[in-house]
């Protein structure tokens, strides 16, 4: 019976290692910058969240640098305060115009760039920190609005989260952070008519949507390992019961 149990035990500490290794896999697969908007609907103006945590073992992180659209740019460009971080708005000329509302616009912000002040305020292991801006007028619907971000280290190494996800492949290892505009507020459905299937406004696409499937993967395997190691518990307890 001791031999039996401490088998089972040592089988149970296995599966628990194992699932230990996919979670630990599965977090540093989906621990990218990400982009988070609060409101994506078209002609309207968002609040962007963007997520950067510290993927070095041995460095810290101190300086986010993201690109903003041109062909499809922000007239409107504001930075929440982040302390002891200081963040720059660079506005540039656009490659070529673009006509919006009516008007043709021919300089834009193109850039935002947050530094740490001091060591106090750099992002450490296992740290992350969020940076928020609010943006508009966003373009027509289903517009894919990519942003890619440059993450420096103090040891030197830049990270740069410039991959376009391609729909159908595999992502990439290091994508960009991007979100999909959806209908514009005066066009979307009543309560009554999005209660239909059909009717309902297209959900925003993000790059954290990825990160969400993959930690769903992950507590299903994680579930049916642990439910299988008690499963081993029960049938030995039953056989030694029988004899």
């Amino acid at each position: 019976m001791r031999f039996t149990l401490r088998r089972t035990l040592k089988t149970v500490g296995t599966v628990a290692a194992t699932a230990a290794l996919i979670s630990a896999g599965a977090a540093a697969a989906s621990a990218h910058v990400t982009v988070s908007p609060d409101d994506p609907a078209a002609n309207g103006y968002t609040h962007l969240t963007f997520n950067m945590p510290n993927e070095s073992a041995t460095a810290k992180s101190n300086k986010l640098d993201v690109k903003l659209p041109t062909d499809t740019p922000f007239t409107s460009v504001s930075v929440k305060p982040i302390e002891g971080w200081t963040a720059q708005v660079i506005t540039g000329d656009l490659p070529k115009p673009v006509t919006i509302g009516g008007s043709t616009v021919t300089k834009a912000p193109t850039e935002v760039i947050w530094t740490a002040n001091d060591a106090a305020h750099e992002i450490g292991q296992n740290q992350y920190q969020s940076f928020s801006l609010s943006v508009g007028k966003l373009p027509s619907a289903g517009t894919k609005i990519v942003l890619p971000a440059a993450q420096t280290y103090t040891d030197g190494t830049v990270v740069n989260w410039n991959e376009t996800a391609e729909e159908g492949q595999p992502e990439p290892k290091h994508p960009a952070p991007s979100f999909t505009t959806t209908a514009a507020d005066d066009a979307k459905p009543s309560a009554s008519e999005s209660a239909t299937p059909a009717a309902a406004a297209p959900a925003s696409q993000t790059t954290s949507d990825s990160g969400a499937s993959t930690w769903g993967i992950v507590l299903g395997a994680v579930g049916a390992i642990l439910g299988a190691a008690a499963l081993v518990l029960v049938l030995t307890g039953r056989r030694k019961s029988a004899k």
